[in-house]
């Protein structure tokens, strides 16, 4: 794949597909991501949970009011005023993700919500997910997460997770894809649309 392919593939500028191409495509092969229908879908699906190839660490910049919508289980409405980004305060981002992510995903210690946040291409999160993507990809990554929010670890993290967890198995299925990757059906319709894009852009001689 050259680089203007894998640009009209993911969507993204040439300065940004110049950047990710080897990394990309690197971890692919390393992961046997190898059938355009399959490229297509991981580089679909990467694109969307990225934002198109431009952000590899989860952010929990939320106003009050986004808090008390999104996470209504987690946040009373005193605790997102408290938490939530005003014209007065910023986000107390590490205090937000402690609350979603603390004694969750494997999570006990105090913080590792916000040491274990999302991070890569399709962001890993929760120590016990990091744990596991430490030994797909041989990267020490429970000492040092933040290796997940550079360019070669979150390609080899995003296709660790997608041939492991079985994306390869429901080649072609976006909603199943869609749902082991995301947990539901979030964004389907942008994916839909990066899938043919890619698509297209794969079959072109």
């Amino acid at each position: 794949m050259q680089s203007e392919q894998f640009a009209a593939a993911a969507g993204i500028s040439a300065e940004l597909a110049s950047r990710w191409l080897e990394p990309v495509t690197e971890a692919m092969e390393r992961f046997s991501i190898i059938h355009p229908m399959d490229q297509a879908m991981f580089i679909a699906q990467t694109a969307h949970e990225s934002e198109g190839f431009t952000t590899l660490t989860e952010s929990f910049d939320y106003t009050p009011q986004a808090l008390e919508q999104l996470f209504p289980a987690y946040f009373t409405p005193q605790q997102a005023t408290a938490l939530g980004r005003t014209a007065e305060q910023p986000a107390q981002q590490p205090q937000i993700a402690e609350r979603l992510y603390g004694q969750r995903l494997g999570n006990l210690s105090p913080m590792e919500g916000w040491i274990y946040r999302g991070r890569g291409l399709i962001q890993v999160t929760g120590r016990d997910n990091y744990c596991r993507c430490a030994s797909g990809i041989d990267l020490p990554l429970l000492s040092h997460p933040d290796l997940l929010a550079s360019d070669t670890p979150a390609a080899l993290s995003a296709a660790w997770y997608f041939a492991s967890q079985g994306c390869l198995a429901c080649s072609g299925d976006l909603e199943k894809v869609t749902e082991i990757i995301n947990g539901g059906s979030n964004g389907l319709a942008d994916r839909a649309v990066r899938l043919q894009t890619a698509l297209t852009a794969l079959q072109q001689v």
